[in-house]
């Protein structure tokens, strides 16, 4: 059974559509560290570093957070730092949405939603 649960998590972590768009290609520190700006429907800014496709940087009012991938019906999902990041869609006007994340490692309440307005 953990044999299994390890392949699963595996496939899902690698699966190239679980990655948001603008995924830098490891190696290429410039791209690695550019941040892609979501604009949200609030009016704020939401700014996700990716890197290789496993964890990505959030900064949103002035907070920053690490998360982790986690795994998703669609679309790339992280967790970190109370926060969730869910990404669906590639480029400018692909969407975005910045949840709570629960103790029990469930989705909370929608803080956010974003549309992705340009990489920098």
């Amino acid at each position: 059974m953990r044999f299994f649960l390890l392949v699963t998590i595996v496939v899902l972590t690698s699966c190239s559509h679980l990655s948001p768009a603008n995924v830098p290609v490891v190696g290429r520190k410039a791209d690695i560290d550019a941040p892609i700006a979501y604009r949200c429907d609030s009016g704020r800014i939401v700014k996700a570093t990716y890197h290789s496709g496993t964890k990505t940087i959030v900064e949103y009012e002035g907070r920053v957070r690490e998360m982790i991938i986690a795994i998703s019906g669609s679309g790339a999902r992280y967790a970190g730092g109370g926060l969730e990041w869910w990404t669906k869609g590639m480029g400018p006007g692909s969407e975005g949405v910045l949840l709570h994340h629960k103790n029990d490692g469930t989705t909370g309440d929608i803080i956010e939603r974003c549309v992705q307005a340009s990489a920098g």
